[in-house]
Protein backbone atom coordinates (compact mmCIF):
# COMPACT_ATOMS: atom_id res chain seq x y z
CA UNK A 1 0.00 0.00 0.00
CA UNK A 2 0.98 3.78 -0.42
CA UNK A 3 0.19 7.39 0.96
CA UNK A 4 -1.45 8.70 -0.11
CA UNK A 5 -3.23 8.40 -3.44
CA UNK A 6 -1.18 7.12 -6.11
CA UNK A 7 -1.89 10.06 -8.39
CA UNK A 8 -1.88 12.97 -5.94
CA UNK A 9 -0.89 14.72 -2.60
CA UNK A 10 -0.43 12.17 0.84
CA UNK A 11 -3.93 12.61 1.92
CA UNK A 12 -6.02 10.58 3.67
CA UNK A 13 -10.25 10.78 3.53
CA UNK A 14 -11.26 13.71 4.77
CA UNK A 15 -8.19 13.45 7.77
CA UNK A 16 -8.77 10.37 9.20
CA UNK A 17 -6.39 8.25 10.79
CA UNK A 18 -4.18 6.44 8.07
CA UNK A 19 -3.43 2.26 8.94
CA UNK A 20 -0.96 0.13 7.75
CA UNK A 21 -2.83 -3.41 6.43
CA UNK A 22 0.71 -5.11 6.86
CA UNK A 23 0.34 -3.98 10.47
CA UNK A 24 -3.20 -6.12 11.52
CA UNK A 25 -2.83 -3.53 15.24
CA UNK A 26 -3.35 -0.53 13.15
CA UNK A 27 -7.02 -1.76 12.33
CA UNK A 28 -7.52 -4.08 14.71
CA UNK A 29 -11.07 -2.48 16.04
CA UNK A 30 -11.81 -0.52 12.50
CA UNK A 31 -15.27 -0.30 11.82
CA UNK A 32 -14.73 1.23 7.88
CA UNK A 33 -11.31 0.73 6.54
CA UNK A 34 -11.29 3.40 3.26
CA UNK A 35 -8.96 2.15 0.43
CA UNK A 36 -7.97 3.44 -2.69
CA UNK A 37 -8.37 1.26 -5.92
CA UNK A 38 -6.66 3.93 -8.21
CA UNK A 39 -6.77 1.74 -11.31
CA UNK A 40 -8.82 2.78 -15.02
CA UNK A 41 -6.95 -0.09 -17.42
CA UNK A 42 -10.31 -1.32 -17.92
CA UNK A 43 -11.68 1.47 -19.30
CA UNK A 44 -13.50 1.44 -23.04
CA UNK A 45 -14.24 5.25 -23.57
CA UNK A 46 -12.58 7.95 -21.58
CA UNK A 47 -9.65 7.07 -18.86
CA UNK A 48 -9.15 9.01 -16.05
CA UNK A 49 -10.55 7.18 -13.01
CA UNK A 50 -7.40 6.28 -11.60
CA UNK A 51 -7.68 10.24 -9.94
CA UNK A 52 -10.74 9.45 -8.24
CA UNK A 53 -9.43 8.58 -4.78
CA UNK A 54 -7.59 11.56 -4.76
CA UNK A 55 -10.35 13.64 -5.47
CA UNK A 56 -12.82 11.99 -3.70
CA UNK A 57 -10.54 11.89 -0.61
CA UNK A 58 -10.50 15.47 -0.29
CA UNK A 59 -13.38 17.34 -2.63
CA UNK A 60 -14.43 18.92 0.66
CA UNK A 61 -14.91 22.77 1.50
CA UNK A 62 -14.95 21.84 5.08
CA UNK A 63 -11.75 21.37 7.58
CA UNK A 64 -9.71 18.15 6.82
CA UNK A 65 -10.13 17.09 10.66
CA UNK A 66 -11.55 13.39 11.05
CA UNK A 67 -15.34 15.07 11.66
CA UNK A 68 -18.50 15.84 9.90
CA UNK A 69 -21.31 15.38 11.47
CA UNK A 70 -24.73 14.91 10.15
CA UNK A 71 -27.39 17.37 9.89
CA UNK A 72 -30.25 15.05 9.13
CA UNK A 73 -29.04 12.27 11.09
CA UNK A 74 -27.47 13.42 13.87
CA UNK A 75 -24.40 11.68 14.27
CA UNK A 76 -20.66 12.47 12.83
CA UNK A 77 -19.62 9.12 11.55
CA UNK A 78 -16.00 10.17 11.43
CA UNK A 79 -15.80 10.11 14.75
CA UNK A 80 -18.97 7.48 16.11
CA UNK A 81 -17.30 4.98 13.87
CA UNK A 82 -13.11 4.68 13.83
CA UNK A 83 -12.77 5.01 10.34
CA UNK A 84 -9.53 4.58 9.14
CA UNK A 85 -7.52 4.90 5.65
CA UNK A 86 -5.14 2.16 4.37
CA UNK A 87 -4.13 4.32 1.46
CA UNK A 88 -4.02 3.00 -2.20
CA UNK A 89 -3.21 -0.78 -3.86
CA UNK A 90 -0.45 -0.49 -6.41
CA UNK A 91 -2.28 -0.45 -9.52
CA UNK A 92 -0.42 -1.31 -12.97
CA UNK A 93 -2.97 -0.56 -15.50
CA UNK A 94 -0.85 -2.27 -17.95
CA UNK A 95 -1.51 -5.24 -15.81
CA UNK A 96 -4.99 -6.01 -15.32
CA UNK A 97 -4.67 -9.27 -13.65
CA UNK A 98 -2.11 -8.22 -11.11
CA UNK A 99 -4.07 -5.11 -10.09
CA UNK A 100 -7.16 -7.50 -9.60
CA UNK A 101 -5.26 -9.84 -7.31
CA UNK A 102 -3.77 -7.12 -5.25
CA UNK A 103 -7.09 -5.17 -4.65
CA UNK A 104 -8.53 -8.65 -3.86
CA UNK A 105 -6.38 -9.28 -1.38
CA UNK A 106 -6.25 -6.25 0.42
CA UNK A 107 -10.25 -6.26 0.28
CA UNK A 108 -10.29 -9.75 1.98
CA UNK A 109 -7.58 -8.81 4.25
CA UNK A 110 -10.02 -5.94 5.45
CA UNK A 111 -12.65 -7.80 5.54
CA UNK A 112 -11.36 -10.43 7.48
CA UNK A 113 -10.66 -8.28 9.82
CA UNK A 114 -14.40 -7.23 11.38
CA UNK A 115 -14.09 -4.33 9.58
CA UNK A 116 -16.41 -2.72 6.11
CA UNK A 117 -14.45 -2.11 3.36
CA UNK A 118 -15.15 1.14 1.38
CA UNK A 119 -12.90 1.13 -1.77
CA UNK A 120 -12.20 4.12 -3.58
CA UNK A 121 -12.36 3.91 -7.35
CA UNK A 122 -10.80 3.20 -10.44
CA UNK A 123 -13.19 2.38 -12.98
CA UNK A 124 -15.78 -0.54 -12.18
CA UNK A 125 -13.40 -3.29 -13.23
CA UNK A 126 -12.49 -3.38 -9.49
CA UNK A 127 -15.86 -4.60 -8.22
CA UNK A 128 -14.99 -8.05 -8.95
CA UNK A 129 -11.92 -8.26 -6.66
CA UNK A 130 -14.02 -5.88 -4.07
CA UNK A 131 -17.00 -8.05 -4.34
CA UNK A 132 -15.30 -11.60 -4.52
CA UNK A 133 -13.09 -10.39 -1.30
CA UNK A 134 -16.02 -9.59 0.86
CA UNK A 135 -17.46 -12.47 -0.47
CA UNK A 136 -14.25 -15.17 0.79
CA UNK A 137 -14.50 -14.18 3.88
CA UNK A 138 -18.40 -13.96 4.58
CA UNK A 139 -19.06 -17.31 2.23
CA UNK A 140 -19.71 -17.26 -1.67
CA UNK A 141 -23.62 -16.51 -2.40
CA UNK A 142 -23.76 -15.20 0.89
CA UNK A 143 -24.30 -11.69 0.33
CA UNK A 144 -25.73 -10.00 -2.56
CA UNK A 145 -25.19 -7.15 -4.22
CA UNK A 146 -27.22 -3.90 -4.89
CA UNK A 147 -25.30 -2.00 -8.39
CA UNK A 148 -26.29 1.48 -8.83
CA UNK A 149 -25.06 2.21 -12.63
CA UNK A 150 -26.53 3.29 -16.17
CA UNK A 151 -24.70 -0.02 -16.78
CA UNK A 152 -25.01 -3.33 -16.53
CA UNK A 153 -21.55 -4.29 -16.46
CA UNK A 154 -22.05 -7.82 -17.51
CA UNK A 155 -20.55 -8.07 -21.10
CA UNK A 156 -18.47 -11.53 -21.67
CA UNK A 157 -15.88 -10.47 -23.95
CA UNK A 158 -15.01 -7.27 -24.37
CA UNK A 159 -12.27 -5.64 -26.33
CA UNK A 160 -10.61 -9.17 -26.71
CA UNK A 161 -10.47 -9.60 -22.48
CA UNK A 162 -12.19 -11.24 -19.93
CA UNK A 163 -11.88 -8.14 -17.22
CA UNK A 164 -12.43 -4.58 -17.72
CA UNK A 165 -15.28 -2.26 -16.36
CA UNK A 166 -17.85 -3.55 -18.50
CA UNK A 167 -17.39 -7.03 -17.60
CA UNK A 168 -17.23 -7.50 -13.72
CA UNK A 169 -20.83 -8.46 -12.74
CA UNK A 170 -20.54 -11.23 -15.44
CA UNK A 171 -17.31 -12.34 -13.54
CA UNK A 172 -18.75 -12.13 -10.34
CA UNK A 173 -21.98 -14.61 -11.21
CA UNK A 174 -19.55 -17.05 -12.73
CA UNK A 175 -17.18 -17.35 -9.80
CA UNK A 176 -19.77 -17.73 -7.70
CA UNK A 177 -18.97 -14.87 -5.32
CA UNK A 178 -22.70 -13.67 -5.58
CA UNK A 179 -25.76 -15.19 -6.95
CA UNK A 180 -27.79 -13.80 -9.99
CA UNK A 181 -30.52 -14.01 -8.26
CA UNK A 182 -29.35 -11.80 -5.65
CA UNK A 183 -28.11 -9.42 -8.16
CA UNK A 184 -29.94 -6.14 -7.80
CA UNK A 185 -29.32 -3.27 -10.88
CA UNK A 186 -30.93 0.25 -10.31
CA UNK A 187 -30.76 2.89 -12.64
CA UNK A 188 -29.77 1.69 -16.12
CA UNK A 189 -30.67 2.83 -19.68
CA UNK A 190 -29.50 3.78 -22.49
CA UNK A 191 -28.35 1.42 -26.00
CA UNK A 192 -26.26 -0.90 -24.24
CA UNK A 193 -25.94 -4.10 -23.50
CA UNK A 194 -27.59 -6.05 -26.77
CA UNK A 195 -29.89 -8.74 -26.54
CA UNK A 196 -27.66 -11.21 -26.18
CA UNK A 197 -26.10 -10.06 -23.25
CA UNK A 198 -29.49 -9.66 -21.66
CA UNK A 199 -30.55 -12.69 -22.80
CA UNK A 200 -27.94 -14.18 -20.08
CA UNK A 201 -28.94 -11.95 -17.62
CA UNK A 202 -32.63 -13.04 -17.40
CA UNK A 203 -31.44 -16.55 -17.07
CA UNK A 204 -28.88 -16.00 -13.87
CA UNK A 205 -32.33 -14.22 -12.47
CA UNK A 206 -30.99 -10.58 -12.11
CA UNK A 207 -33.55 -7.55 -11.77
CA UNK A 208 -31.98 -4.62 -13.18
CA UNK A 209 -34.80 -1.37 -12.66
CA UNK A 210 -34.39 0.31 -15.83
CA UNK A 211 -34.74 4.58 -15.38
CA UNK A 212 -38.41 4.18 -16.96
CA UNK A 213 -39.77 1.98 -14.34
CA UNK A 214 -38.05 3.62 -11.86
CA UNK A 215 -39.84 6.55 -13.24
CA UNK A 216 -42.90 4.60 -13.44
CA UNK A 217 -42.96 3.13 -10.31
CA UNK A 218 -41.06 5.47 -7.68
CA UNK A 219 -37.40 4.94 -6.78
CA UNK A 220 -38.74 4.16 -3.14
CA UNK A 221 -40.68 1.46 -4.17
CA UNK A 222 -38.11 0.15 -6.29
CA UNK A 223 -35.81 -0.18 -3.49
CA UNK A 224 -38.08 -1.62 -1.16
CA UNK A 225 -38.40 -4.40 -3.55
CA UNK A 226 -34.79 -4.82 -4.11
CA UNK A 227 -33.37 -4.58 -0.60
CA UNK A 228 -36.25 -7.71 0.02
CA UNK A 229 -34.78 -9.75 -2.49
CA UNK A 230 -31.17 -9.00 -1.34
CA UNK A 231 -31.74 -10.07 1.90
CA UNK A 232 -33.10 -13.58 1.03
CA UNK A 233 -30.81 -15.79 2.12
CA UNK A 234 -28.12 -13.17 2.20
CA UNK A 235 -26.77 -11.98 5.67
CA UNK A 236 -24.96 -9.17 4.27
CA UNK A 237 -25.26 -6.60 1.61
CA UNK A 238 -22.25 -5.49 -1.25
CA UNK A 239 -23.58 -1.59 -2.07
CA UNK A 240 -21.60 -0.73 -5.49
CA UNK A 241 -22.49 2.93 -7.02
CA UNK A 242 -21.22 3.67 -10.18
CA UNK A 243 -21.31 7.39 -10.01
CA UNK A 244 -22.48 7.31 -13.72
CA UNK A 245 -26.03 6.49 -12.43
CA UNK A 246 -27.07 10.05 -12.19
CA UNK A 247 -27.63 11.91 -15.37
CA UNK A 248 -24.21 13.78 -16.35
CA UNK A 249 -26.11 17.09 -16.00
CA UNK A 250 -25.08 15.82 -11.77
CA UNK A 251 -22.12 14.09 -12.62
CA UNK A 252 -20.29 14.94 -15.62
CA UNK A 253 -16.80 13.90 -14.37
CA UNK A 254 -17.34 10.28 -15.30
CA UNK A 255 -15.63 8.11 -18.33
CA UNK A 256 -18.86 6.95 -20.07
CA UNK A 257 -22.00 9.39 -19.10
CA UNK A 258 -25.55 8.52 -20.06
CA UNK A 259 -27.98 10.93 -20.10
CA UNK A 260 -31.26 10.53 -17.81
CA UNK A 261 -30.32 9.29 -14.77
CA UNK A 262 -30.91 9.36 -11.89
CA UNK A 263 -30.46 12.87 -9.61
CA UNK A 264 -27.55 13.67 -7.05
CA UNK A 265 -30.60 14.36 -4.27
CA UNK A 266 -31.83 10.70 -6.00
CA UNK A 267 -28.60 8.80 -5.44
CA UNK A 268 -27.74 10.16 -1.54
CA UNK A 269 -31.02 9.43 -0.60
CA UNK A 270 -31.13 6.07 -1.11
CA UNK A 271 -27.65 5.28 -0.52
CA UNK A 272 -28.61 7.03 3.25
CA UNK A 273 -31.58 4.75 3.37
CA UNK A 274 -29.74 1.45 2.34
CA UNK A 275 -26.85 1.87 4.60
CA UNK A 276 -29.04 2.75 7.22
CA UNK A 277 -31.91 -0.35 6.92
CA UNK A 278 -29.54 -3.04 5.20
CA UNK A 279 -26.37 -4.89 7.00
CA UNK A 280 -23.81 -3.38 4.52
CA UNK A 281 -20.72 -5.56 4.42
CA UNK A 282 -18.77 -3.87 1.77
CA UNK A 283 -19.15 -0.84 -0.34
CA UNK A 284 -17.47 1.25 -3.28
CA UNK A 285 -17.88 4.57 -5.74
CA UNK A 286 -16.20 3.90 -8.89
CA UNK A 287 -16.02 5.55 -11.98
CA UNK A 288 -15.52 9.11 -10.84
CA UNK A 289 -12.87 10.80 -13.35
CA UNK A 290 -11.41 14.32 -12.49
CA UNK A 291 -9.90 15.29 -16.09
CA UNK A 292 -13.73 15.78 -16.84
CA UNK A 293 -15.22 17.56 -14.37
CA UNK A 294 -16.47 20.88 -14.04
CA UNK A 295 -16.09 22.60 -10.56
CA UNK A 296 -15.42 19.23 -8.67
CA UNK A 297 -19.20 18.84 -9.21
CA UNK A 298 -18.52 15.10 -9.41
CA UNK A 299 -16.21 14.56 -6.82
CA UNK A 300 -18.46 16.27 -4.38
CA UNK A 301 -21.40 13.96 -4.91
CA UNK A 302 -19.01 11.16 -4.26
CA UNK A 303 -17.70 12.20 -1.11
CA UNK A 304 -21.57 12.72 -0.17
CA UNK A 305 -22.02 9.44 -1.13
CA UNK A 306 -19.34 7.99 0.88
CA UNK A 307 -20.54 10.76 3.86
CA UNK A 308 -24.33 9.61 3.72
CA UNK A 309 -23.09 5.82 3.65
CA UNK A 310 -20.78 6.24 6.52
CA UNK A 311 -23.69 8.54 8.50
CA UNK A 312 -26.09 6.05 7.93
CA UNK A 313 -24.16 3.25 9.27
CA UNK A 314 -23.38 5.24 12.03
CA UNK A 315 -26.96 5.54 12.63
CA UNK A 316 -27.88 2.10 12.15
CA UNK A 317 -25.75 1.49 14.74
CA UNK A 318 -26.52 3.97 17.44
CA UNK A 319 -30.02 2.73 16.95
CA UNK A 320 -29.41 -0.72 17.44
CA UNK A 321 -27.92 0.23 20.99
CA UNK A 322 -31.21 1.21 22.08
CA UNK A 323 -31.95 4.67 20.40
CA UNK A 324 -35.36 5.79 19.24
CA UNK A 325 -35.22 5.30 15.86
CA UNK A 326 -34.24 8.22 13.53
CA UNK A 327 -37.60 9.35 11.84
CA UNK A 328 -36.88 11.67 8.48
CA UNK A 329 -40.18 13.67 8.89
CA UNK A 330 -38.75 15.20 12.22
CA UNK A 331 -37.94 18.51 11.90
CA UNK A 332 -34.24 19.95 12.04
CA UNK A 333 -34.57 21.87 15.48
CA UNK A 334 -36.86 19.28 16.92
CA UNK A 335 -36.54 15.59 19.08
CA UNK A 336 -32.98 15.54 18.02
CA UNK A 337 -30.83 17.01 19.84
CA UNK A 338 -30.69 14.37 22.53
CA UNK A 339 -30.56 11.45 20.44
CA UNK A 340 -28.00 8.51 20.57
CA UNK A 341 -24.73 9.87 17.96
CA UNK A 342 -26.21 13.53 18.46
CA UNK A 343 -22.83 15.91 18.33
CA UNK A 344 -23.93 18.67 20.47
CA UNK A 345 -26.13 21.67 20.19
CA UNK A 346 -26.27 23.75 16.77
Amino acid sequence: MRYGPMFGPDITFLGVARCDLGDPETYADADVVILGAPFDGGTSNRPGARFGPMALRQACYLPHDGSRPSLALRVDALRDLKVVDAGDVECYSGDIERSIADIEEAVYTITASGAVPLVLGGDHTIALPDARGVARHHGFGRVSMIHFDAHADTGDIEFGHLHGHGQPMRRLIESGAIRGDRFLQVGLRGYWPGPETLTWMAGQNMRSYEMTEIVTRGLGECLTEASAQALDECHGVFLSVDIDVCDPGHAPGTGTPEPGGLSARELLDAVRRLCYELPVVGMEVVEVAPPYDHADITAFLGNRVILEALSAMARRRADAAGGEPWDPRLPLLEGRLSAPGATGDL
